[in-house]
């Protein structure tokens, strides 16, 4: 079945106050002033589009925060533990690896930690084969590893560059043998994340503010009235405090010497942009192209595999998925392959366990293994105005963002102790002087007068970031 869309009325906001907002009397087509009959005006205006506002998303899973500075600056923990993939190049030297990438896959050669004394166990991806070894001999990335249970061991990849996994689970040291020679430093891993100038702008010229027109308007920011101009300046306000959002999201770092480096915006390249959330996941989290094809039971197993990854990170039992339309019902086609009545098995224990307050913020709880997973619709990525749009076009479109829910600790550079915050939160910039959350001011010639200027001019500037905090919770679901 194919649904079709009529063209509809223009949605597209006009820059300033027209004549054509306005009923005009004297023209031919409405007979002019020779039109006896006075027309059964409808004066409110049909809101077609109900609730326009997209924003709300970071004030369900964030938090809003005062900063000073031009930069934010913050570290994350690295892993407790050591383990490494590497190569095992030469059949005649078998016990010989040289060290690759850690854990997360990051080059670390030469600065592994494994030490001389180590128990490690190795195993060859996809052989089913493994042996638990000792170091005896560390040379830059080069580990040699002797064998507990036999003097020599082959895996079938011996002679090539093979994918090994080695694991350091203890270490051994013979009587009156010295210790250690070396210790292992916890790995420091900093963010930095910029501020960027939100602005916009709207006029109306002073003979307009005092001309009543026949529609009664209202809008989201709860303006109402005859005024036209009320209703253009509510929706900059509102359009403005949904960007304040959206850039949030979307916003990316400055690339030196990219082709935008012209010096419009901040001079170098890598002194404008800020790094949003969807840029921050991409670089630090998780991206699933699951969820979203095949059966129902072929998702249970995109889903698992989901899980799977976030055991091997941080395992916050507790977590959001904010998800696109067709997302969100091929997961309700998921739950509901397993059992009519899955509902019973919900959890809503982020809401203190309480369904009702789940569901009127717009959640349906489920769980999966040990986690709990919060769902609910994100308009942003349905709305046609917004990412809905872009989304129809885009084979590789964003169709949900999976959010860990709670705080983490971290250590803040600029206070110099740890704090705990949501995983998600907006710095602004702020002062005893100067506010720059959400900065609003009317100059011109309408209220009070500032200039010589015959309007009344209204600015809107916010100075902001947002701070994305253990990205490797956070997972993108695309395609």
């Amino acid at each position: 079945m194919a649904i079709t869309s009529a063209a509809g009325p223009d949605a597209a906001p006009a820059k300033q106050t027209l004549s054509s907002n306005y009923i005009d009397f004297t023209a031919s087509a409405t007979k002019g002033w020779a039109q006896q009959y006075l027309p059964d005006l409808m004066e409110k205006e049909a809101e077609i589009y109900g609730n326009r506002s997209i924003s709300g998303f970071l004030s369900q899973v964030g938090a809003e925060e005062a900063s000073q500075s031009d930069q934010v600056v913050w570290s994350e923990q690295g892993r407790l533990h050591l383990a490494y993939t590497a190569t095992n190049e030469t059949a005649e030297d078998a016990n010989v690896w040289t060290i690759v990438n850690d854990v997360d896959g990051n080059s670390i050669g030469s600065e592994h930690g494994i030490r001389v004394g180590d128990q490690v166990l190795v195993a060859a991806a996809g052989q089913n084969k493994q042996f638990n070894g000792y170091v005896s001999a560390v040379s830059g990335a080069s580990v040699t590893i002797l064998s507990y249970t036999t003097q020599f061991f082959a895996f079938s990849d011996s002679a090539g560059a093979g994918a090994y996994s080695i694991l350091v689970y203890g270490s051994e040291f013979g009587k009156g043998k010295d210790g250690r020679d070396a210790a292992n430093a916890p790995q420091f891993k900093t963010q930095t994340n910029k501020h960027i100038i939100l602005k916009d702008y709207y006029e109306v010229s002073g003979s307009d503010t005092s001309a009543v027109g026949w529609v009664e308007v209202t809008g989201e920011e709860g303006q109402s009235g005859y005024l036209w101009y009320l209703k253009a300046e509510g929706d900059t306000r509102a359009r403005f405090a949904d960007y304040l959002e959206m850039s949030m999201m979307e916003s990316v770092k400055g690339v030196a010497g990219s082709s935008t480096a012209d010096g419009s915006i901040n001079g170098a390249a890598e002194d404008f942009g800020s790094e949003g959330l969807f840029a921050a996941i991409t670089a630090r989290g998780h991206v699933t192209d699951g969820l979203d094809s095949g059966t129902p039971a072929t998702n249970f197993t995109e889903f698992d595999n989901i899980l799977a990854t976030f055991d091997k990170n941080g395992a916050i039992e507790e977590n959001m998925l904010f998800l696109n339309r067709s997302t969100a019902l091929k997961i309700d086609d998921m739950l509901g392959s397993i059992n009519s009545a899955y509902a019973t098995g919900s959890s809503y224990g982020v809401f203190s366990n309480s369904e009702d307050m789940a569901l009127n913020l717009g959640f349906s709880g489920f769980r999966r293994g040990s986690y709990d997973f919060y769902k609910s619709d994100w308009k942003y990525l349905n709305d046609q105005g917004t990412r809905g749009f872009i989304n129809t076009s885009n084979t590789n479109a964003i169709r949900g963002v999976i959010v860990p829910a709670g705080v983490s600790s971290v250590y803040d550079e600029q206070l110099g102790k740890n704090l705990t915050r949501p995983f998600l939160h907006v710095r602004y910039r702020s002062s005893e002087t100067d506010d720059r959350k959400m900065k609003t001011w009317v100059t011109g010639s309408v209220g009070a007068q500032t200039s010589g200027k015959d309007v009344m001019e209204v600015h809107y500037l916010s100075e902001r970031c947002l701070v994305t905090q253990g990205a490797n919770n956070f997972m993108l679901i695309k395609g």
